[in-house]
């Protein structure tokens, strides 16, 4: 299913940093980034279960929503994307993989117009955090916990803190494309201390896979459980 409301109309990157571009993403991603590596790592860091709702923020092509879907045919998932050209493709191609995804639109920081407040067992997101300025990755990642269940995990996959020289050298590429203000805070690798911020607890950095185009994180947090009343 495709929501078909009216789109947000602020502005967003689009995938490859032009709407001209968006068909060429898939093909770009998986020759410049070791896609297979680091998606199939991902999908196991989620470890889809059934009877599971997993938000995917900033779903794109659908690349992530397709695999989580075809590993555990009986999670829901919700793909969330700002943009309907990358959402037609996201539901083409779960269409020839046979799956059933709910496509829906919506920026990442209004999850809340897609997810209600506590209905996700997980949510995650690859690729996106590095797009957005400041202010915004800190305003998803702030949605992203409050579509969480209490207990419930983020895990996200996305370009982090660039180690070495050469990471640094390649991730360059990317900035050259997205843009180097929106870009660079994660190079520098602010996402764990942002997660934090939002809310989340037990942040890890769970791996890191070099690519041609700079160096990929993987990060699993939890939104923390309230914390029982004291007894009168």
């Amino acid at each position: 299913m495709i929501d078909t409301r009216p789109p947000d109309t602020r502005p967003y990157v689009p995938a490859l940093g032009r709407p001209e571009l968006t068909g060429l993403y898939d093909h770009v991603v998986a020759l410049a980034t070791r896609e297979r590596t680091w998606r199939s790592a991902l999908v196991a860091l989620i470890d889809p279960r059934p009877g599971e709702t997993i938000l995917d923020v900033g779903c794109g092509t659908g690349a992530l929503a397709v695999m989580l879907k075809t590993a555990c045919p009986a999670a829901r998932i919700v793909g969330a994307d700002p943009d309907p050209a990358v959402l037609a493709l996201a539901a083409a191609k779960a269409r020839r993989a046979g799956v059933e995804i709910d496509w829906r639109r919506a920026m990442g920081d209004r999850l809340a117009e897609v997810a209600p407040t506590g209905s996700a067992d997980k949510v995650v997101s690859s690729l996106v955090l590095h797009q957005c300025p400041l202010p915004m990755k800190l305003a998803i990642l702030q949605a992203m916990h409050a579509a969480l269940k209490p207990g419930g995990a983020m895990i996200v996959g996305d370009y982090g803190l660039q180690r070495t020289a050469l990471m640094r050298l390649l991730f360059r590429q990317v900035q050259m494309v997205d843009g180097f203000a929106l870009t660079e805070p994660n190079a520098k690798g602010v996402l764990p201390s942002l997660m934090a911020q939002a809310g989340f607890a037990g942040v890890e950095e769970r791996r890191v896979v070099p690519t041609l185009t700079g160096s990929i994180s993987l990060y699993l947090a939890t939104r923390p459980e309230p914390k029982a009343l004291p007894r009168v």
